[in-house]
Order: C-alpha cells, then sequence, then structure tokens
C-alpha cells in the first residue's frame, strides 16, 4: 500500500512538470491545415470525454443522494496550488455549501462546495472508492454538469488522492457560467475506471540509429515506433510514435517511454520532455531527451509505461443543485477598457476587465486572427500587490486572447479603489522568413553542416538522410534568436513544408529545431525559412489598466 501511494503521489509530482508542445508552431500549422490542435493548459488537466456510445448502467443497486453535513475538515490547499483565488475564496468563507453524497457500487461520490460568477464555476468533490479499492488511480468516462435540459457542459478535472482520509479529493471547472442569478444544474459521473501502471519490455537497441517498431496488442496499445537522434553535448533524442486499439486510452492514458540502469535505478530525463502531440494519422507523439552515454551503458533496459485499466465499476453518481451567484456577486464587477496595446501586433487592445472574488480575466481583441500577444510571463499589480496570471488562447475565437489571474491575497474590492497595472515580461516575437533559399548540397546520409544569416543571427544547418527522409535541423550561438519556426522548399510553385521532428518549447533558452522531409530521394535542394522567433528576456511592458481614487 505505502509503495503505491508513493508512486501515485510521484506520478502526481511529475504531472506538474509535464511540458507541452509549442503552440505557436501550432498555430502556424493550423493556418496551413496541416495539424490540428487543442490548446492546453499548463497544468495536467484531464479533458471531459464525450460518450458516443450508450452507457450500461448497473440496475441492482439504488442511487441516493441526500443531505450529508461533512464530519471531517478537508484541506484543498495542495490540490488547490494552481487555482489560488479558489483556496483564497475558501479562506474567506466564500462559496456556496451542497454537501450531498451519492453511493453506487460502494463508491460515494460527495460534491461539497460550490464557486459560480462571471468567470467560471468551480466544484469541489471527493469520492471515496469503497472498501474493494486496492490503491490504484481513477478515471471517468465522463465527468462533468448538464443543464436542466440535458445538455452537456464541458469542463476540465484534477483529483489527489488523500491517504489519511481514503478518498480522492477533486475540483471540476467549466468556462460556463449561470445565465442570470440561478441555474439548475446536475454534476454526473458515468462508468468510473480503477487504473495503475501498466508497463511492458521493449527490446530497444540505443547503439542502432534506424527506427524500431514494437508490437505490444495489449491495454488498448497498437504499436510503438521509436527514433533515435544524436544531440549535442553527449545526449540523445528519443521520438516515439504510439498508436492505440482502443481509441479512448488515448485521451485517458500517459504513454511514455522509461529506461532503467543495471541496478533497476530509473534514468531521469536530461532535457523537458514532450508529450502528446498528436500525429497525423491520430498517433500519440512524445519526445525525450537523455545522456547518451546512459542509454547505451550495458544493462540498460527499456519499457513503454502507461496508464492501464485494471478494472470498472459501471453506473451514474449524480447530485443536483440550484447553482446560484450570491455568494460571489459581492465585488464582482466588469469595466470596459478599449486599451490599444500597440507593443502587440495584429491590431491589439485590451478590451475589457472582468473581475470577481475568485480571479481577473483581461480580454484581448485583435483585428488580425491568430494574433499572439508576444511575452511569456504576466502580472496584475493592484495597489503593490502582484497577481501571478497567463495566457489562454480562447478555443473558436481567433480574434480574442485572455490573460487570467488568480485573486490571491486580495478581495474583488480592492480593485474598485486601487491602481491596477499590467506586467508583461519577457518577450517573443514572430518574424516572416525572407527570400533568400538555404542550399543543401551533397545530401546523403553524412551529417553535414553550413552557417547562414537572417537579420544579422547566424544559423548553423544540419542535414542528413536517415531511412529514406530528409533531416533538417537548425541552430544559432545568438541566444537572442528564438529559432525557425518551420522550413519549405518549392515543388513547382507550391510550398512543401517539413514536418516537425522536434519541438522545442518558447523561452526555454533553446533554439534547436528539427524538421523533416520524408520519402526525399534528391541530393540538391533550397529551403526557406517560413518564420522564425527573436527574444528579449529581460523586456518589461507595464500598462496602466486603472488609477486608484
Amino acid at each position: 500500500m505505502e509503495r503505491i501511494e508513493k508512486n501515485l503521489k510521484d506520478q502526481m509530482k511529475a504531472s506538474n512538470t509535464v511540458s507541452y508542445p509549442d503552440f505557436d508552431r501550432m498555430w502556424s500549422s493550423i493556418q496551413q491545415n496541416e495539424l490540428k490542435v487543442v490548446g492546453s493548459e499548463s497544468i495536467p488537466l484531464r479533458p471531459r470525454r464525450r460518450k458516443q456510445t450508450a452507457i450500461v448502467v448497473g440496475i441492482s443497486v439504488a442511487l441516493m443522494a441526500t443531505p450529508v453535513y461533512a464530519a471531517l475538515t478537508y484541506d484543498w490547499s495542495s490540490l488547490l496550488s494552481y487555482r489560488a483565488g479558489i483556496q483564497s475564496a475558501l479562506e474567506q468563507g466564500l462559496g456556496q455549501t451542497i454537501e450531498q453524497s451519492v453511493t453506487n457500487n460502494d463508491i460515494t461520490l460527495t460534491l461539497h462546495t460550490a464557486f459560480t460568477d462571471e468567470n467560471r464555476t468551480f466544484l469541489l468533490y471527493s469520492l471515496d472508492p469503497g472498501s474493494s479499492w486496492d490503491g490504484k488511480q481513477v478515471s471517468f468516462d465522463h465527468i462533468g454538469l448538464k443543464d436542466y435540459q440535458g445538455n452537456l457542459i464541458d469542463g476540465n478535472y484534477s483529483h489527489k488522492w488523500n491517504a489519511e482520509l481514503g478518498v480522492f479529493q477533486g475540483y471540476f471547472e467549466t468556462e460556463w457560467v449561470v445565465d442570470g442569478s440561478k441555474a439548475d444544474v446536475e454534476f454526473t459521473m458515468e462508468n468510473i475506471r480503477f487504473t495503475g501502471d501498466g508497463k511492458q519490455i521493449i527490446n530497444f537497441d540505443p547503439h542502432n540509429p534506424k527506427t524500431q517498431v514494437f508490437q505490444i496488442q495489449k491495454d488498448g496499445i497498437g504499436s510503438v515506433t521509436l527514433q533515435s537522434f544524436d544531440q549535442s553535448g553527449d545526449k540523445m533524442l528519443l521520438r516515439s510514435a504510439v498508436t492505440f486499439t482502443d481509441p479512448e486510452l488515448q485521451h485517458r492514458s500517459w504513454v511514455r517511454i522509461q529506461a532503467t540502469n543495471d541496478k533497476n535505478e530509473p534514468i531521469i530525463e536530461a532535457g523537458t520532455p514532450i508529450f502528446g502531440t498528436p500525429g497525423d494519422s491520430g498517433e500519440f507523439l512524445n519526445q525525450q531527451i537523455f545522456k547518451s552515454d546512459q542509454l547505451r551503458a550495458k544493462g540498460t533496459q527499456f519499457q513503454l509505461g502507461y496508464d492501464r485499466t485494471l478494472g470498472t465499476a459501471n453506473g451514474t453518481w449524480s447530485v443536483n443543485m440550484a447553482l446560484s451567484k450570491k455568494q460571489l456577486e459581492s465585488g464582482s464587477f466588469k469595466e470596459e477598457l478599449n486599451i490599444p496595446l500597440d507593443q502587440a501586433p495584429g491590431g491589439t487592445e485590451i478590451h475589457e476587465m472582468i473581475v470577481t472574488p475568485t480571479q481577473v480575466r483581461l480580454i484581448l481583441t485583435h483585428e488580425e486572427k491568430y494574433t499572439r500577444v508576444p511575452y511569456m510571463k504576466y502580472q496584475l499589480d493592484v495597489g503593490g500587490t502582484l497577481l501571478n496570471g497567463g495566457i489562454w488562447y480562447v478555443p473558436d475565437q481567433s480574434d480574442r486572447t485572455e490573460l487570467r489571474f488568480e485573486m490571491t491575497g486580495l478581495d474583488a474590492a480592492s480593485l474598485t479603489n486601487k491602481p491596477v497595472s499590467l506586467i508583461a515580461k519577457h518577450r517573443v516575437d514572430e518574424h516572416a522568413g525572407d527570400k533568400n533559399p538555404i542550399r543543401l548540397t551533397g545530401i546523403s546520409g553524412e551529417h553535414q553542416s553550413l552557417t547562414t544569416n537572417i537579420a544579422g543571427y547566424p544559423i548553423t544547418w544540419t542535414y542528413y538522410m536517415k531511412e529514406n527522409n530528409l533531416y533538417v535541423e537548425s541552430f544559432s550561438s545568438d541566444p537572442a534568436f528564438g529559432g525557425v519556426n518551420q522550413t519549405y522548399y518549392f515543388d513547382g510553385k507550391e510550398p512543401n513544408y517539413g514536418k516537425s521532428a522536434m519541438i522545442s518549447l518558447l523561452g526555454n533558452g533553446s533554439n534547436k529545431e528539427m524538421d523533416v522531409y520524408e520519402n526525399f530521394d534528391k541530393s540538391e535542394l533550397e529551403i526557406y525559412i517560413w518564420h522564425y522567433t527573436t527574444e528579449k528576456p529581460e523586456d518589461e511592458l507595464r500598462v496602466q489598466l486603472k488609477n486608484g481614487k
């Protein structure tokens, strides 16, 4: 039991460090209709899943939903480390008390507290998995809200195991807000899956540079394709593509390559990993960087690690409630700003500020679609108190960006009479490439290099053939250069864009990129830079939003 709890805690800690793809590059790809990606948060939230098939509901146990007054005091602070505004509201005694439970198949769902305001709806719940549960993780076929007409309401959830109390503590969060002051809704979970660590040994040979394919055909996983690339600094990039025989598993399971040394100790990655990039054919793409000598050492073993379904509890757990904005009305307000942000491209302006006791949102609008606000870090200065925040790209709203700040250490009324300023730091700008070609000659299996310049920045290109594919790597010795954002060549009059074989995260200090041209059969090629980025880590922008009273 202790081992399982430790593994779960380790996984939770590790999940907060999972990195996500370069969304700027993906926005570019979306514009070219090459890659379809859904934006993600900087922390791991589990998306609510839509079920297209009928749910088989257990008929042997009647559902019960009765008020329960909790005898236990729950500490939510660890779960809410990235939702500090909710924690702050809890400490102020805000939030709508629900405290209703429903039990089915010896599993009890309790809905504790609800927060609904002009920015979001947020629910705190606990799940007691019952006496038969032996320490595994849980997931759901569906979790979320339904309105009074039965329509599903999108959202995300996250939960953690509380070993002392023997329950999962979790939250469900949605962009949906109550229209008016009250709304009848239903919080529901459908079909609970008990999951644990799945492992499959793979006979990967790190000395073999060729693509290696391993058939898994178990636990919903089809196969894993592994490619290795030697990197500078005695590092090796492992690029894996995972296919699934159970498409639902792709949205529930965290699949990754794990390596252990001759003492069966885990080999830690030597660079920031990126998991879950969607491939062209629905595969699950990962990139992980290790020290080469560790992977090639005698006795190193490799395995595929993933979340494996060990059992299911079919049924529905539902709690009906009347959500009310009353608790969070005090201090909530909207203020139209319409402040031009001349430092950002695309005709950007700060249109509106929405303030509630849990969160502040700044709504930015753009005259040009898919405009990226060129900063990496954001804060609000409220009379000397700093609120940390981040940027959100709103799905299906290509002419709008949101900056969201958790209300920490302040009440909403503070923003009515104190000066408020937006602080943006670490500027990253995107630029269109030029018309100067980079000529690659004598293309073969040997690594060859050349150096070019763009806008005064030196770029070293390394290119080579590998299994009928041309790989083109780019790197600059100037840290102010952010990286090449995709290359292309002309096939007649039509541009042929390289596919990303390695993704670098903006602002992480690395400007190395790698494109691949598949099924390439030429010995010479002229390529062009589509876009590139530049970085100014010390750049800071301050915009006055409100004057204090």
